[in-house]
């Protein structure tokens, strides 16, 4: 009983939210609220009751099951506050409703102080389309140097047909530069092949996948797997809003991706030897034409994950991030959904609040628990040789193992005291005037 006991606080303290400057003057979550009053009313302990999100109907359309999400982890649910673990709404006692939006579900946060303003079942599983390419960012950007120039391989080419592509070509001699801009403005899908070999050592894209998975969890992104570098389908990926706010902030922190996000566009250089032209490509986020402030994103779709959106936007020294999964296109797009909650985000005061985005490594900063040394950003290298396709495994039992490595050393500190981790469907992005 008593390790039991150490064992669920050790939890407890490992997943707790971090105290926040005025957060004796931060509106409670709507969520928590609830439950608080539930369970004062009873005298007992109450589950969080779940608010409706504010929706509007999608348009009637064929679409295919979404894929059953993997089993719940309550540790992974609970990331970021106790607050963030509901299905329905959660925002600031006193805020305006959000905007009723066709996306299944989204966060609105503070890319600076990593507040969360509110959401609509922020750990919910979501399958992530091209906003997936964001992890990748994540991961592979401090790694290559930009300067470099590469060899767009056949394996880098296997996509499925009618897929998104920049228009690279085998045997095609690019900078890493170059590839990160087909990557994040026209959603190149062999692009992002060609930077999980480049990043993926000696093993090649399954080495990439695995090191994506590896930052994930790095980055307190539990309920995150990557099967594909590029978002496309594949069986047991997954990841939340939560999550993607995670990875989207990692992002922001890098000036070289804030640079490429903003990229109105760029050039595809010819290349002789296969006699091919050069091209110019466009940024495909309408939110940096369309919404001042902007600061970038990335769209993504597929027919599993439907549209998703990340983008940020800066109003009067206050930067935010907007997350949404499983969003239809109608009677908004995907950016127009992000930018309505932005709008309601930089409405709420500055210190609304209902949890927090963890720091990276702050749920793996047990030496059990700390995530492969591929995981740790370091100074950009030669991009490696190329290897075999594949993908990452064991995500569950990482999962697992990261939330029991963490109460188990936290256990051990505290009986110290006492004694002294579906086949692709095409992500055919629309392309917008």
């Amino acid at each position: 009983m008593r390790a039991a006991l150490l064992a669920v606080t050790a939890s407890a303290v490992l997943l707790a939210p971090a105290p926040v400057a005025a957060a004796a003057a931060a509106p409670t979550p709507v969520a928590a609220t609830e439950a608080a009053t539930g369970a004062a009313a009873t005298g007992a302990a109450a589950a969080p009751r779940a608010v409706r999100c504010p929706r509007v109907p999608a348009p009637a359309m064929s679409r295919p099951p979404r894929p059953s999400p993997p089993p719940a982890v309550p540790e992974a649910r609970v990331v970021g506050g106790a607050g963030l673990a509901t299905s329905g709404l959660v925002m600031p006692i006193g805020a305006g409703t959000p905007p009723a939006i066709t996306a299944t579900s989204w966060l609105v946060a503070d890319l600076d102080s990593g507040q969360v303003l509110g959401g609509c079942g922020p750990h919910e599983y979501g399958t992530p389309a091209s906003v997936q390419k964001l992890l990748l960012a994540a991961t592979m950007m401090p790694r290559l140097d930009p300067a470099q120039t590469v060899t767009v391989t056949a394996a880098d080419m296997n996509i499925e047909p009618g897929s998104s592509a920049v228009g690279l070509v085998e045997g095609g001699r690019y900078t890493i530069e170059t590839i990160w801009l087909g990557l994040l403005l026209n959603s190149g899908n062999e692009a992002a092949n060609a930077l999980a070999r480049l990043g993926g050592g000696s093993d090649g894209a399954a080495g990439g996948v695995r090191a994506m998975n590896e930052q994930a969890h790095h980055l307190g992104a539990l309920q995150t797997h990557a099967v594909t570098p590029s978002g496309l389908d594949g069986k047991g990926q997954f990841t939340s809003a939560y999550d993607l706010a995670l990875i989207a902030r990692a992002c922001f922190a890098q000036p070289t991706f804030r640079r490429y996000a903003l990229t109105q566009q760029a050039t595809i250089p010819a290349q002789p030897a296969q006699r091919t032209k050069g091209f110019q490509i466009q940024n495909e986020n309408q939110l940096i034409y369309r919404y001042p402030g902007a600061l970038g994103g990335k769209t993504g779709f597929t027919d599993l994950a439907r549209h998703t959106y990340v983008g940020a936007a800066e109003r009067d020294g206050r930067r935010l991030v907007v997350t949404l999964l499983g969003a239809e296109p109608a009677p908004m797009r995907g950016w127009e959904q992000g930018a309505a909650l932005l709008d309601w985000g930089f409405s709420l005061p500055r210190d609304a609040s209902v949890g927090r985005l963890v720091e990276p490594g702050e749920l793996t900063a047990t030496p059990s628990a700390a995530p492969s040394a591929l995981a740790a950003p370091g100074p950009p290298r030669p991009a490696a040789a190329s290897g075999p396709a594949g993908t990452g495994s064991g995500w569950l039992w990482s999962v697992v193992a990261l939330s029991g490595a963490g109460v188990l050393a936290l256990l051990g500190g505290l009986l110290w005291h006492r004694r002294r981790r579906l086949p692709g469907h095409i992500d055919n992005e629309p392309r917008h005037p």
